[in-house]
């Protein structure tokens, strides 16, 4: 059996597991996200005491950035203008090289959560969709025609500029930007806004999920006059919310308001917005996939 090291890291939580080519995962822990020199050292003690047991034959990085994914840059490897306090300029995959040297796979965690669903999830057999996350941060991961999309940088989605709802004069808890998508409606952005400390502990039928579903679904909407998605898979922590689902459909297709001339949109929504089928694994098991392409 062939055994792969996995890597997710997230505004909160950085998730460690050992699992096989099948997408089986072994052994998992899960660390707080606070700052390197207190993340980094429980990692490599769960790789190293892992690989002495079973050796791994490569690892994959998902990790929340912007990221520096050019191989041929001298920076290659580490986290750069990240909101993320103390992980500016944090290379990540030179630090994991010194405490294991197996072959590495890095993107973002978003792209590495869209592999994940295609290779065992709800994009199997489909070349070219989206993953959206939505919890600390938000952001998005683009599959399209097989391919991992990158570029300049890699998509920044998840900072998308979104028009406001009229009357809502909230201020962005991005740094970065005023009318972000993030800085709107992630996380902390609900829990700002409503003055909570959990987002998902607002009741169903409060205000704060038929505004979150109109940045939501209009920025989905924007992304399929995009990238013309064949599905949309949108997951993380506030889709926990079961209301909600619905809700952004339902404002997607408003807004598209009958130009694409599709069944999926007209007829069959449900069927092109959906939840993860690996809902809290996506990313973990994109990991594995990434750590499987490394060794090639």
């Amino acid at each position: 059996m062939t055994y792969f090291g996995a890597i997710e890291t997230g505004g909160t939580k950085c998730t460690c597991a050992i699992g096989d080519h099948l997408g089986n995962i072994i052994k998992e822990e899960t660390f707080p996200t606070i700052t390197p020199e207190k993340t980094m050292p429980q990692i490599f003690k769960f790789f190293i005491h892992e690989h002495s047991k079973t050796p791994i034959q490569a690892m994959g990085i998902g990790c929340f950035g912007p990221l520096d994914l050019h191989i041929e840059s001298p920076t290659y490897g580490s986290i750069t203008t990240t909101p993320k306090p103390h992980w500016s300029n944090f290379n990540i995959v030179q630090a994991m090289k010194t405490a294991i040297s197996v072959p590495i796979g890095f993107d973002t965690d978003v792209n590495a959560a869209a592999l994940g669903e295609q290779r065992w999830g709800a994009a199997q057999a489909i070349d070219s969709f989206i993953y959206i996350t939505v919890g600390t941060g938000i952001g998005v991961g683009a599959m399209v025609e097989n391919h991992l999309l990158h570029g300049l940088i890699h998509p920044e989605m998840g900072h998308t500029f979104v028009p406001r709802k009229i009357g809502d004069d909230f201020k962005s808890v991005c740094p970065y930007h005023d009318d972000c998508l993030e800085g709107l409606a992630s996380g902390p952005a609900i829990a700002k806004r409503w003055n909570i400390k959990v987002a998902t502990d607002l009741k169903d039928s409060h205000e704060a999920w038929d505004l979150e579903a109109f940045y939501l679904g209009t920025a989905i909407a924007n992304w399929t006059l995009t990238l013309s998605p064949k599905k949309v898979i949108i997951g993380g922590g506030i889709l926990n919310k079961k209301c909600l689902i619905d809700k952004i459909r339902a404002e997607c297709k408003s807004r598209l308001n009958g130009y694409i001339k599709h069944k999926l949109i007209i007829d069959n929504i449900d069927e092109y917005i959906v939840l993860p089928k690996q809902m809290g694994k996506s990313g973990i098991l994109g990991a594995i996939a990434l750590a499987q392409k490394a060794k090639g």
